[in-house]
């Protein structure tokens, strides 16, 4: 998954008014960021676990395992990137997501 690079790492307070000015509710546009975070956060947890699975053994056991330093480097890379919950926010600020209304039924691009 490609992070965007103007992605703060830390928390930033947000108004109220910017979030709800596409949908006109906040609770939707808090929905509409948590199920994007919640997608993110699973593509980013299988690229990781993929990333990890080159340095696995099927006989390690604990007393085996020796650190890495390639994969101590890896893990470090995704502890850094920026939780899945600013990214999914930057990206509903951005209007970067398309989402569905649920009686319409039409796709709308926020």
């Amino acid at each position: 998954m490609e992070i965007k690079k103007n992605i703060p790492n830390n928390t930033i307070t947000r108004k109220l008014v910017d979030l709800d000015k596409e949908t006109g509710n906040i609770y939707e546009s808090v929905n509409i960021i948590a199920r994007r975070a919640n997608q993110i956060a699973t593509e980013l947890k299988t690229e990781l676990n993929r990333k990890l699975a080159d340095f696995s053994s099927p006989t390690d056991t604990m007393e085996e395992t020796f650190e890495n330093r390639e994969q101590i480097e890896i893990s470090r890379y995704y502890e850094r990137l920026p939780k899945p919950t600013i990214i999914a926010t930057e990206e509903f600020l951005d209007h970067e997501l398309l989402y569905k209304e649920g009686k319409e039924g039409e796709m709308k691009e926020i």
